[in-house]
């Protein structure tokens, strides 16, 4: 059992879309397969996107074992990805019930819905909180959870001190430093990243776009927009660019990329990276003429996706720098964004993509089109009028409303791109701006200009 599962996780890390599908479909179809396997599957089929086959793994764990809470916390998330919420949230209160210590299910089900007065769950949140011996994991998982409810109930001194607890969690067991961004985007920078010329895909296939940026920066919103045209399959957050640079430089990076895979590029055949990516990409894929690849971070691997996919459209979010940093400080990342929990750390890192996106813009002139979060939010029309003019794609009014599109969605935005598009007044990081007096000094002293708020 041990093994199946590692393969299952493995085949996801690698972007081993065709095998996993296959592997699933083999499980489903086997009456004794047992329902772990199932819910591996579902976990793991959910990562590349493929809601669909991953609910199928979900619902037949849940047949299998309907008395397992594990199986129903996939399925719930599943659920919540299809934009089903009160459907989720019964899957998740089912769950914790009988398991009221899965840390990830209190933090999937507090991101459903707003909380209120009367119907929320502080309570149980600090109760489990103040267990003895709490693995560092969970405490972070449950004080994210809080943080959350609190912020809804207007209790900020509450949801910040949650923050805190969260941020203090997950940097205590992760090895990070400043130096590590700057010393890989200098790698980066000094990379000689000379790229062909755009041009039409190979073999008439579809154009990719890939959209990047900070992660927190309203890529899955300009996605969802993208989404609603019938030109264009959204495909979501996927790892398929790195996969195939681990894959070219024969080095596992659990990161979107790092200082050996920009060193063994010099001897990569690019033309086999790109091949290697869009064959990844087939099973995706309908008859649009465009694809979305929406994973944030691929703002590292600019000049790799140009040498291998020349014909590539770069979209780049730029959202206010502390309205994306104070997102990133309260996100709750698995495995990977080191950087994003501490304010300091956050801060310089920030100034490191904004150094990096200068350079590829300087080298890639006419290749990039920047994407102001603030015009996606207050324009919709005009903003989306010019996205979809510089990529080729027919304009149409329903590219306006994320609704539009019904796709499901598996990012920390889920429940956001389901309320439509939301311009705010005055920023969420309000109300903490004297606790993010740190972050915003950093950002100020690296030349980083932004909409400031007063402080009492």
């Amino acid at each position: 059992p041990d093994a199946m599962k590692a393969l299952i996780r493995q085949l996801r890390a690698l972007a081993e879309g065709a095998a996993l599908r296959e592997l699933a479909a083999r499980l489903l179809d086997d009456e004794r397969t047992p329902p772990a396997f199932l819910a591996e599957a579902a976990w793991q089929l959910g990562s590349l996107n493929d809601t669909g086959l991953a609910l199928r793994c979900a619902e037949a764990a849940v047949r299998k074992a309907p008395q397992d809470p594990a199986a129903r916390v996939a399925r719930g998330q599943l659920i919540a990805h299809h934009g089903r919420a009160a459907q989720a949230e019964r899957d998740f209160d089912w769950a914790l019930q009988r398991a009221p210590r899965i840390a990830i299910a209190w933090w999937m089900r507090s991101q459903l819905r707003r909380q209120a007065p009367g119907a929320n769950h502080v309570a149980g949140l600090r109760a489990l909180l103040a267990t003895p011996a709490l693995p560092a994991a969970d405490v972070a998982t449950l004080a994210r959870a809080l943080h959350k409810e609190l912020d809804d109930l207007g209790d900020h001194a509450g949801a910040w001190q949650a923050l805190e607890t969260m941020c203090a969690a997950r940097r205590g067991g992760l090895s990070w430093n400043v130096q590590q961004g700057r010393d890989l985007v200098d790698a980066l920078v000094a990379w000689d990243s000379s790229a062909p010329r755009a041009g039409a895909p190979p073999g008439g296939g579809a154009t990719p776009v890939f959209i990047v940026g900070m992660h927190r920066s309203g890529t899955t919103l300009l996605e969802q927009l993208l989404d609603a045209s019938p030109q264009v399959r959204g495909v979501g957050e996927l790892d398929d660019v790195r996969a195939a640079m681990c894959h070219a430089t024969d080095h596992a990076c659990a990161e979107e990329t790092d200082a050996v895979i920009v060193r063994r590029a010099e001897g990569v055949d690019f033309a086999e990276v790109g091949r290697r990516y869009l064959a990844g990409m087939a099973w995706r894929l309908g008859g649009e003429p465009f694809f979305t690849d929406k994973k944030p971070s691929n703002f590292l691997n600019i000049g790799f996706i140009l040498r291998a996919l020349p014909q590539a459209k770069i979209l780049h979010l730029v959202r206010d720098p502390v309205e994306t940093c104070f997102s990133n400080l309260r996100e709750l990342f698995f495995g990977v964004n080191a950087w994003s929990w501490d304010q300091r750390e956050l801060a310089d890192w920030f100034l490191q993509y904004r150094r990096l996106m200068a350079h590829w813009h300087a080298a890639f002139p006419g290749r990039i089109l920047d994407v102001p979060y603030a015009g996606l939010v207050r324009d919709t029309e005009a903003t989306m009028r010019g996205v979809a003019a510089w990529c080729g794609i027919d304009y149409i009014p329903a590219m306006n409303d994320p609704r539009s599109s019904r796709r499901a969605v598996n990012t920390a935005s889920t429940a956001q791109v389901r309320a439509g598009v939301v311009a705010r007044d005055v920023p969420k990081w309000a109300p903490y701006a004297r606790q993010l007096q740190p972050l915003r000094q950093a950002l100020r002293e690296g030349g980083a200009a932004f909409v400031d708020v007063a402080t009492d």
